[in-house]
């Protein structure tokens, strides 16, 4: 297994693992994937990765802007998603370790990640990867009519805009 940049070649896989999310009801408030163009476009170019195993996306992790305001050029906003079939193998959490690996690399200072309160997994390996909680948003969206929390987590860089 091993990380690499994501390209548009990886886009149908990206794409189908980010389906799965949606599906589950807790990865995401989105119910559709875009295409490649509107993602493409939607994520900074420099910090999106795949995990292989051959041929095979087992998963992916990318940072999209929280902003378009320069004074928030550092920070961004983190996704993982990992192939259910995959899912439970530390997968997501060697993708999040590389993304931060990525973002300093980049000049990113600091990461967000707003996950649903029951997305337990995802709440977990961000904390073991330094990520701060900074607090629930309460009833910050509907999903099928439903109120729904996240969980607001912050990792401030340690070598970054210090």
């Amino acid at each position: 297994m091993i990380i690499q940049t994501q390209t548009i070649t990886h886009w149908p896989e990206v794409k189908a693992i980010y389906e799965q999310g949606i599906a589950t009801g807790n990865a995401t408030f989105e119910t559709n994937a875009p295409e490649w163009e509107v993602w493409d476009k939607a994520h900074f170019p420099n910090c999106r990765i795949v995990m292989t195993d051959g041929a095979k996306v087992l998963g992916w992790a990318a940072l999209t802007p929280v902003s378009a305001r320069s004074v928030y050029s550092g920070v961004a906003e983190v996704s993982v998603y990992v192939a259910i079939e995959e899912q439970r193998k530390g997968i997501g959490k060697r993708l999040l370790q590389e993304l931060i690996t990525e973002s300093e690399n980049n000049d990113f200072w600091t990461l967000q990640a707003s996950i649903f309160k029951e997305n337990t997994a995802s709440l977990k390996i961000h904390e073991e990867c330094g990520f701060k909680l900074l607090g629930v948003r309460e009833r910050i969206g509907k999903m099928n009519g439903v109120w729904r929390d996240t969980v607001l987590l912050q990792r401030r860089s340690k070598t970054v805009g210090v």
